[in-house]
Formats: structure tokens, C-alpha cells, sequence
């Protein structure tokens, strides 16, 4: 023991700071179980919950026969809401959960700021202008979702090209969120635009209801359509989260560590940005994911964007999904997403910015 203590010495490694760095994993692999336990938890509640429930009971019975080939015992109304409607619904819920969440965290570290959410440099508004003029032109489900998808990346696009001519190397990330705001205004006007001169029988009210953000319309095939961008755009940011790290400080302490600053941000951006535009494209935009679940995840775990990344997915995943099964059960007519996010986002978010003012006084 003391030849190790020895050598512990030598390397400049104190023990106290050894033991406080296994006690800070262990406590982050005991909140990752636990958000793990509640995710599956809230996975097999959202089943019981809805205006026709299935009961545990009767979902293992159903499971069970399928993968034993046995015979049906059930209404065959039960087995079609299931796996048309509860499942995929479901499913959708805990990626776009994730997806919002991750590209939330990543944005918040790429430009240092916690105050920052997926759609600063304009996704959302590139993706709903992108729904709105495809409602307009009476495009289906598809043209509308990729619709949304391609231009909430073009508004990305533009955002950073913009910033990359003005800011020449100089105040990058500044200048970076400016231009975002300004492409984010310039959409929210198309927006705009398109509502005044839609048809207010009919376009108007299917544009400002896709606007506020749900699942009701949710199938499996926007489930499996989302299954692709979601691991294109999160693998990536796990595989850099060190350098997000990294980023935290100067560019010129990044670059002298041998990172590519301009490079890897540019990763992160697309990545987060395929990540928010796909999320967009499926339900439309849902509000203050991106915002309040990395800061409850950096009060949990710190920032180490290792364990927060991983820690905000969990968040995300099982917050959706919660306020997902409170929209379709609280009123006898569903809510739309995006108003209930807000309802309980923009409070709790006051909250936590009255803890920190607290804590820094």
C-alpha cells in the first residue's frame, strides 16, 4: 500500500483525490441505474395510460404468445392499438426525448453558454417553416416531414456559413449565436407568412396545430424514419464528448491540446442539428427540452460531458414520455405537446435561475 501511495506521490496524484474521483463515478453509475430503472418504469406505465388501456398483465400475455407462436386469447382491437398506435407513439416519445436533450447539452457546451437550447441557431424554425409551406402546398405526411428536415438543416447551414464570413476567427462563438438568432427571426417571419396567406378553413388550423408539437399522429413508420438520423446525429456527440470538455475552455487551450476546434464544432453542429430537425420533423416543435433538462442534469452530475450527455438522454427520454402520457390522459381531448412543455418548462426554469442566484451570492 505505501509503494502505491508512493507512486501515486510521484505522479502528482494525491489519494484524496483519487478517493474523491471514485466516489464521483460510483455516484454518477448509481444515478445512471436509477435513471435507467425509471425509464423502463415509465416505458411499461405509458402502456396502462390512455383512453384505452391495456393492463401489464394482458402486454406480457401479448409479448409472450408472439414470441411463443401461441394462440391469440385477445381482442384483436387491443393487439391493433398496441402496435399501431401505443407502441410506436411510445417509442417516438423516448427518441425524441433523447434526441432534444443530447443536442440541447451538446449546443450548451459548444458555445459555453447554459442558456442555450437546440433552436439558437435556428433548426426549429428552419424545420417548422419547412412544415408550414409543405401544408400549405397540401404535401402528405412524408413531403412534410422531409420538408421540415431539409430546411431546418438549411437554416443551420446558414446560420454558421453567415457566422464563419463575419466573425473571420474572432469571437467565433458570439457571433455564432447572433447570426442564429437573426436566421431564427427570419424564419419565424416565413412562418409567419405562410399562416397569413393559408386558408383559414382548413391550412391555417393544421398548420398551428402541427406547430405546437405532439404524437397523436405518430406510426410506425415515423418511428423507424427517425431511428436513422437519431444514431447518425447521437453517436458522434458520445464519441467527441471529451472534446466538448475540452472546448469549455479557450480555443487557443483547445488547439494547443491538438484539437481542430473549427472541425470538431462543425461536427457537433450538424450532428445536434440533425438530431433537433429530425426530432422537428416528426412532432413538430416542443419547447424547453433542450433548455431545462441539461441544466438538471449538470445539477446532478456536474459537467463532465461523458456522464451528462448520457445522463440528459435519460432526462429527456423519460420527461417526454411523462408528459406525453399526461397529454393524452389529463382532458378528455388531448394536449398538444409543445403548450404542456411550456406550462411546466418556463416555471421550473425560473426556479433554477433563482437557485443559482442564490448560490452565487
Amino acid at each position: 500500500m505505501e509503494l502505491v501511495n508512493k507512486i501515486r506521490l510521484k505522479a502528482g496524484i494525491s489519494t484524496d483525490a483519487l478517493s474523491l474521483e471514485c466516489k464521483q463515478k460510483v455516484r454518477n453509475n448509481t444515478v445512471i441505474i436509477i435513471l435507467v430503472i425509471m425509464l423502463i418504469a415509465t416505458f411499461f406505465l405509458s402502456f396502462t395510460i390512455g383512453r384505452y388501456a391495456i393492463s401489464l398483465q394482458e402486454l406480457m400475455n401479448i409479448f409472450v404468445s408472439k414470441l411463443l407462436n401461441l394462440p391469440i386469447t385477445w381482442d384483436e382491437t387491443v393487439e391493433t392499438v398496441l402496435f399501431n398506435v401505443r407502441i410506436p407513439r411510445i417509442l417516438a416519445a423516448i427518441l425524441i426525448g433523447a434526441a432534444l436533450s443530447t443536442s440541447g447539452a451538446a449546443y450548451q457546451g459548444l458555445l459555453k453558454n447554459p442558456m442555450v437550447s437546440p433552436d439558437i441557431l435556428g433548426a426549429s424554425a428552419g424545420a417548422g417553416f419547412g412544415a408550414a409551406l409543405a401544408i400549405l402546398m397540401s404535401l402528405d405526411i412524408v413531403g412534410i416531414q422531409l420538408s421540415a428536415f431539409i430546411i431546418g438543416m438549411v437554416a443551420v447551414f446558414l446560420t454558421y456559413t453567415i457566422s464563419k464570413i463575419i466573425a473571420r476567427g474572432n469571437n467565433v462563438v458570439l457571433v455564432l449565436i447572433l447570426t442564429g438568432m437573426v436566421v431564427s427571426a427570419l424564419f419565424s417571419s416565413f412562418i409567419s407568412v405562410t399562416k397569413y396567406v393559408a386558408d383559414p378553413e382548413s391550412k391555417l388550423s393544421a398548420i398551428t396545430f402541427w406547430l405546437m408539437g405532439g404524437l397523436s399522429s405518430i406510426m410506425a413508420k415515423d418511428t423507424f424514419s427517425l431511428l436513422i438520423p437519431f444514431f447518425l446525429g447521437i453517436i458522434p456527440l458520445f464519441l467527441l464528448s471529451w472534446k466538448l470538455n475540452v472546448l469549455s475552455f479557450s480555443d487557443e487551450e483547445a488547439q494547443a491540446m491538438g484539437i481542430d476546434t473549427g472541425k470538431v464544432r462543425l461536427i457537433i453542429i450538424v450532428c445536434s442539428t440533425l438530431l433537433t430537425a429530425s426530432a422537428v420533423s416528426i412532432c413538430g416543435i416542443i419547447g424547453w427540452i433542450g433548455l431545462i433538462i441539461p441544466h438538471i442534469a449538470r445539477l446532478i452530475v456536474g459537467s463532465n460531458y461523458k456522464v451528462l450527455l448520457l445522463v440528459s438522454m435519460l432526462i429527456g427520454s423519460t420527461f417526454l414520455l411523462g408528459v406525453d402520457d399526461l397529454a393524452r390522459s389529463a382532458f378528455v381531448k388531448e394536449i398538444p405537446l409543445g403548450i404542456l412543455t411550456s406550462i411546466i418548462g418556463a416555471p421550473f426554469f425560473i426556479y433554477l435561475l433563482l437557485k443559482s442566484s442564490r448560490r452565487s451570492k
